[in-house]
């Protein structure tokens, strides 16, 4: 069989989260109860009630597709060395400890990867009502227009963007020394809890670089082919490869990539997880 056109993917992902974030928008500005997944990782009824309605349309559209979803885990499909073979990669809501104090900082996630690659993406902001989109080879987008990375040529002339692990009471050592080192090179460094939508953010020119660890590939899909279409770069910390399961990303609009890689590499933080 052929490889599925990107393109019906990345609409396919657009019609979900723009569904999945409808029920986010619901239970915006409610007081919340939320489950603890872990110290501050948390999970709401919505995480769990947006995830069903994707995997609900994902089943009824492409019974054989497998799936990836933050909540739920894997969900088995067809052969995956099929070159027909797509796998969904879900996060129903990225950043859920914003969400449940309400804070307009938080989104559905949706990528398709086909033949294992990327193949097309769809984040959705549903208080701001921005909706990113890409498919590969055929660029991004943000509420249908163009959007390309900045022209930003210095970190001392960017603003970044990054987060920190959960773990990040236990072990401090493990992101806290990078983001001295960038603190004193950048303009300016955000720390806003979705990295999902800082990726975007990075794709359309409102931040220059993102770096962050143990990311989960949910975190990462979507946004990194958003950045990709965008015109800009993604790897690793050391500048190889980006690989989903990696736990690790540097995403730029490619003109500063290499001068944060050498911060990176100068702070000595450990590398993976």
């Amino acid at each position: 069989m052929n490889a599925p056109d990107p393109r019906a993917l990345r609409d396919a992902a657009v019609e979900l989260a723009l569904a999945a974030g409808a029920v986010l928008r619901e239970g915006y500005g409610r007081a919340h109860t939320p489950e603890r997944k872990g110290r501050i990782d948390l999970v709401t009824e919505y995480d769990h009630r947006s995830e069903r309605l994707v995997l609900d349309g994902i089943r009824r559209r492409f019974p054989g597709h497998a799936v990836l979803a933050e909540e739920s885990g894997a969900h088995a499909g067809g052969p995956a060395d099929a070159p027909d073979a797509v796998r969904w990669v879900v996060d129903p809501l990225d950043g859920t400890t914003n969400f449940t104090h309400n804070y307009p900082f938080f989104c559905v996630s949706i990528a398709a990867e086909a033949g294992g690659a990327l193949a097309a993406g769809a984040v959705y902001d549903p208080v701001h009502e921005e909706l990113f989109a890409a498919a590969a080879g055929h660029g991004a987008t943000l509420n249908g227009r163009p959007i390309r990375v900045s022209d930003v040529a210095r970190v001392e002339d960017a603003l970044l963007v990054t987060g920190f692990p959960y773990d990040v009471r236990e072990r401090p050592e493990r992101a806290l020394p990078l983001f001295g080192a960038f603190l004193l090179r950048a303009q300016g460094i955000r720390r806003d809890g979705s990295a999902a939508l800082n990726l975007c953010y990075v794709a359309c020119g409102r931040f220059d670089g993102f770096w962050e660890i143990s990311l989960s590939p949910w975190d990462m899909a979507a946004g990194t082919l958003l950045v990709r279409e965008a015109g800009g770069r993604v790897t690793g910390y050391d500048g190889g490869a980006f690989r989903l399961d990696g736990r690790q990303i540097l995403a730029t609009n490619g003109r500063i990539h290499e001068e944060m890689k050498t911060v990176i590499a100068g702070a000595r933080e450990p590398a993976g997880s």
